[in-house]
């Protein structure tokens, strides 16, 4: 494959996810033959923030290949509480382990610790960022259930402003073909302006709505996603937007007989209990094909060896305004780095226009 870190789909070939669907399809039929692809490989597990699913796919994906897992779920378990910059962290566990798994609250972190590391990083999650690998338990869902991607018409469902999965999954959905996309959130929760200049400049056709009822009958597929309280500065926003879309059985009445219902999980009361046993409600199948999935970015990750990172810039005064990009906390030694989306300038942490 053509990539050393894993931070944003959009680092992947549609020729790279291809290879690693078709490993994930060969250690779905045939597992016992994968017992040892990670023999003697270390998996670092830095979790910065809370994961159920993520974590626990990641180190099961790891013991299924013969390697061993190291890490926290907790920073106020690790050196992070005593002050360490993430940089240091990641200098340190590099030189332990043979790649890295993070998830970060911070937008951008994962770029960042992917400048100082000497093993492969992989993304589990940075704040409202951006989830790549959930975005390959998704597409490995569609793929292995549907037959293909190319052609189908999704609904994204939920908060489009804070969610990584949603925006990770559209990064992704670029390199396929003929894809229509319905954005279904209440107007403050809407796509942010650097996703719709993203589906803009790829020739991505969507509509905006904020009812959910009319579109279902449209759908092949229908992704989910939870209004999530911990994304929220402003408690009574989540007030006022918790609960806004519930789907129920009487609701998929008038969708399609084949469509898939998916959620990255876990769901709070988005998804009605009633729904679970709807021959269309895949999303528990979508937690364990995302296992599978990672094996396969494991498989070439995890075996790619130690590499020395190339020295960078140190930048005393970071030039994102996002209070969120982990240049705000950890700027004192970030290089500010930029690039281009739709013409504007933007950060390249977090992805986030420079002002």
């Amino acid at each position: 494959m053509s990539f050393r870190h894993l931070i944003d789909f959009g680092d992947l070939t549609r020729r790279d996810w291809e290879e690693i669907y078709a490993r994930a399809e060969r250690i779905m039929d045939a597992p016992e033959r994968y017992m040892d692809a990670c023999h003697g490989k270390l998996e670092a597990s830095l979790f910065f923030e809370p994961s159920t699913r993520t974590n626990f796919s990641f180190q099961t994906a790891m013991l299924r290949l013969g390697g061993t897992t190291f890490g926290f779920a907790d920073p106020r378990s690790s050196s992070t509480a005593k002050g360490e910059t993430l940089k240091d962290t990641i200098k340190m566990v590099s030189a332990y382990s043979d790649v890295i798994v993070m998830r970060n609250p911070k937008e951008g972190a994962a770029k960042a610790a992917s400048l100082y590391s000497e093993v492969p990083v992989i993304n589990a999650g940075d704040g409202g960022h951006m989830h790549p690998t959930q975005t390959m338990a998704d597409l490995t869902t569609i793929t292995r259930l549907r037959g293909s991607v190319d052609g189908i018409s999704i609904g994204l469902c939920g908060d489009l402003k804070n969610g990584r999965t949603v925006h990770s999954l559209i990064k992704a959905l670029a390199k396929f073909n003929d894809i229509k996309f319905y954005l279904i959130s209440p107007r403050e929760l809407a796509l942010p302006e650097y996703m719709r200049i993203f589906m803009r400049e790829n020739g991505m056709r969507f509509t905006e709505v904020t009812n959910m009822e009319p579109v279902i009958p449209m759908l092949d597929v229908l992704y989910m996603t939870r209004i999530q309280r911990e994304r929220f500065i402003d408690p009574l926003e989540y007030e006022r937007n918790k609960g806004v879309y519930i789907l129920s059985r009487r609701k998929l009445a008038r969708a399609k007989p084949k469509l898939m219902v998916l959620h990255p999980l876990p769901r709070v009361d988005e998804i009605d209990v009633d729904v679970d046993d709807d021959p269309r409600a895949a999303y528990f199948e979508q937690a364990r094909f995302g296992m599978y999935a990672r094996m396969a970015l494991l498989m070439d990750l995890a075996n790619q060896g130690h590499k020395k990172p190339e020295p960078v810039e140190i930048c005393t005064n970071p030039v994102c305004s996002n209070p969120n990009c982990i240049t705000q906390t950890e700027g004192s030694y970030l290089p500010a780095l930029t690039k281009v989306i739709g013409g504007m300038e933007c950060c390249a942490y977090c992805d986030k226009e420079l002002r």
